[in-house]
């Protein structure tokens, strides 16, 4: 654990050894209270990745993704103050119906500053990317695993370490039953679990005042560049963030640079008024922009990283929070001060009004 001390400087004034006699002062003190960083242990996180993945293929409809499910709610409900559970059935692109839940975590309900964290716990139901068992499921331990196990372990760390603000944690489900291809028709085919929450908040009224969307944070050697959307929409937040961790020593994960467009859950949790930012994998040597072992089943334990899961729960988020907390700073007052109606009218995103900088990708 890490103490900040935000102020220690003591002012004292001595009296001069005169004939005259002038008054001592008390000697001043700032009573500033110091702010604890919750520390973050990576293989920590790295357990709570392979506990994901030893149930198998997350897959909507499975019994891994049933068993899966009943952990991480078990394990939230032992963190947070806390935990709603939306369930249900959409429908994806394909007509099928998919069996869902939403885990909403809750630290501080009551607290008007909150952040929400946010990432989908389902992995791909088939290896389209791969040249070999591609109808078969992948496990998902980056794409999936990873973001989800970053964020249990800053669960973990709240309930040791208190702290002023309020947090939720949602883990979405029915993120990656999209359609392949990319353009209008397959962009909404994917985040279904965060476009139902968006319709259907678990509190009424739910605000934020920014979410952060951790989506394959966990592989070796990653790097996150600034996501299209996130920048347009929420560009303090992804400066704060990238020059938090920067000053950490995590320049070599965080790089400033522009690393295109991604349609991924932060997209419609933008579009209700949270400006929310997507930290995710970007690899600018590929041809999609995605990391090799993205939607292969080369995505299993061996290219998770503990340095990686630091650099994000460390530097991206934990210390981030202390930001946000010591300078009291509402980002994005506009956002928060209009009504729901007038965001959806004037801030929606869509395939056609989007500015691709690099590249427009479908998550």
């Amino acid at each position: 654990m890490k103490i900040l001390q935000i102020s220690f400087l003591i002012f004292f004034l001595f009296s001069c050894n005169s004939k005259t006699e002038k008054p001592v002062s008390t000697p001043v003190v700032n009573n500033t209270p110091q702010i604890t960083v919750p520390e973050f242990i990576a293989d920590s996180a790295y357990a709570f990745v392979k506990a994901q993945c030893d149930f198998g293929p997350r897959v909507p409809n499975s019994k891994a993704h049933i068993a899966c499910g009943d952990y991480l709610i078990e394990k939230m409900q032992s963190w947070a103050d806390t935990v709603i559970v939306q369930k249900g059935i959409v429908i994806a692109y394909d007509g099928t119906k998919l069996n869902f839940r939403n885990i909403i975590s809750s630290f501080n309900p009551q607290a008007k500053n909150r952040v929400l964290l946010f990432a989908h716990w389902d992995t791909r139901p088939w290896a389209d990317k791969d040249i070999n068992d591609k109808d078969k499921p992948i496990l998902g331990a980056d794409d999936g695993g990873s973001g989800v196990g970053v964020l249990m372990e800053i669960a973990r760390q709240l309930k040791l370490n208190k702290i002023e603000i309020g947090v939720d944690i949602a883990f979405f489900d029915a993120e990656d039953w999209g359609k392949e291809g990319g353009g209008p028709e397959s962009e909404d085919s994917y985040a279904l679990g965060t476009q139902y929450w968006t319709k259907n908040l678990h509190v009424k009224d739910y605000t934020a005042n920014y979410g952060i969307l951790l989506d394959m944070v966990g592989a070796k050697n990653a790097q996150f560049r600034f996501e299209g959307l996130s920048y347009e929409r929420a560009g303090s937040v992804v400066q704060n963030v990238w020059n938090t961790a920067n000053s950490l020593g995590y320049s070599n994960y965080f790089i400033h640079q522009d690393g295109g467009w991604v349609t991924d859950d932060h997209v419609y949790v933008n579009n209700i008024g949270i400006p929310s930012i997507d930290i995710i994998h970007s690899d600018l040597s590929s041809r999609n922009g995605f990391p090799p072992h993205w939607h292969t089943h080369a995505d299993n334990m061996d290219v998770i990283d503990t340095n990686t899961l630091r650099a994000v729960g460390k530097g991206a988020v934990l210390d981030f929070a202390l930001i946000f907390l010591r300078e009291k700073r509402k980002f994005f007052v506009v956002f928060l001060s209009q009504s729901r109606t007038s965001i959806l009218k004037t801030q929606k995103i869509s395939h056609q009004n989007r500015r691709p900088r690099i590249y427009c990708l479908i998550k």
